[in-house]
């Protein structure tokens, strides 16, 4: 997609590199919104992403127990999101440690993950009574990076001092991109919450811009990436596009690395805010398409099972348990006797029922702190995004 220059086009300039003192070039991005050129690919992208986004809604709004679907796909962001940044904790091992399994996975990994679903309900419920601001985004980044690596770049504090990004043992002056310096840090910051609040612009439109803006400021001197991922969620929810948490870009990003980077430096080197625009949509689309087809799959398998106990006796306690393992395919005996407050010996004819319908199966070898898993729901929670290589341009 070629564009005009910043330089020749200054209405669609991002922003501006200015010389400091100490001799590096940093970047000072405009405050928003900036002028789109509406083409018929970026028209079609804006219908193809609202088209599936409002469809993922109105599945949302069906759900008879929405934190049913919700729990499970938090964890999925969660894991996908810390994955961008290097830790390795699968999915299956977080939902298996907060089971109460154990796990041979790194305590740092899995806390690293753990604190990201943290910071994203910890926003999700701030929503109901702040709006988004840049004192909930301290909030999130605090709870993010308390007591993880990165813990010394100050949680929940904007940074005082420059960082930059490049390669390991870069200097500024090598760097690929340095944000604005610390002294004029609370004056983009501002502008930006500014922006939040708008609503002149098409809600999806208006993410996307949002989410350049946070990634070009990079406010904390680590966890930018994380947080800036966990506002594209909460934005979507604040706006109303989404009825519940339901659908996540980081898996798209992953998918899409060199061209999500690229995107990103295509807006503070040329100006090219449609190919931005147009990837993030193309993003909501096909992450729209998974997040639909993952929820109808896991709704019809949970009604399935339903079903197949509605003509037995006994099978009170075996629909409870249908309702744990929706929102946490492992389950061990101890844990939904706590859960449920029922007997031990209850909840193990129940596990017993569900055992022979193959919904569980016992994946540990011990006689006791027994663990078991709906392999088939984490099947379909694990399975990787189905994107073309079409889909990925």
């Amino acid at each position: 997609m070629a564009q005009k220059t910043a330089k020749s086009n200054p209405a669609k300039t991002a922003g501006r590199w200015i010389k400091t003192l100490e001799g590096y070039r940093a970047f000072h991005p405009n405050p928003l919104p900036p002028t789109l050129d509406w083409t018929p690919a970026l028209a079609a992208a804006l219908a193809d992403a609202s088209m599936l986004v409002g469809r993922l809604a109105g599945e949302g709004r069906r759900l008879p127990n929405p934190h049913v679907l919700i729990r499970p796909f938090i964890r999925r962001e969660a894991v996908l999101s810390s994955r961008i940044e290097g830790t390795q904790a699968t999915l299956g091992e977080l939902l298996a440690a907060e089971a109460g399994a154990s796990v041979e996975r790194s305590p740092d990994d899995l806390r690293e993950v753990g604190n990201y679903v943290k910071a994203l309900e910890h926003g999700l419920k701030r929503l109901e009574t702040l709006p988004l601001s840049l004192r909930l985004v301290r909030e999130l980044h605090e709870r993010l990076m308390t007591g993880v690596r990165g813990n010394h770049a100050t949680p929940g504090e904007f940074r005082r001092s420059q960082n930059w990004i490049g390669r390991p043992g870069e200097t500024l002056a090598q760097a690929k991109y340095v944000p604005p310096p610390p002294d004029v840090l609370g004056e983009h910051l501002s502008a930006l919450e500014r922006f939040l609040h708008e609503r002149m612009l098409p809600p999806l439109v208006h993410v996307a811009l949002a989410h350049y803006q946070f990634e070009a400021i990079h406010p904390f001197l680590d966890g930018n990436g994380r947080v800036g991922r966990l506002l594209i969620t909460l934005q979507l929810c604040q706006r109303n596009i989404l009825p519940a948490p339901l659908l996540y870009l980081s898996a798209f990003f992953e998918a899409t690395r060199a061209d999500y980077y690229a995107g990103l430096r295509g807006v503070s080197e040329n100006g090219d805010w449609e190919g931005w625009v147009q990837y993030f949509l193309n993003g909501v689309a096909r992450q729209s398409e998974d997040a639909l087809s993952r929820a109808e799959r896991l709704n019809q398998l949970l009604a399935d099972w339903r079903g197949q106990l509605s003509g037995q006796a006994g099978t009170k306690v075996a629909l409870k348990l249908l309702d744990l393992i929706a929102t946490n395919p492992f389950i061990t005996p101890r844990g939904a006797e706590e859960k449920l407050g029922l007997a031990y010996n209850t909840v193990m004819r129940a596990i017993g029922q569900l055992e022979k319908m193959k919904v569980l199966r016992e994946i540990s070898e011990a006689k006791r702190d027994r663990v078991y898993c709906a392999k088939v729901i984490l099947d379909i929670l694990e399975e990787p995004a189905r994107l073309t290589p079409a889909e990925t341009l």
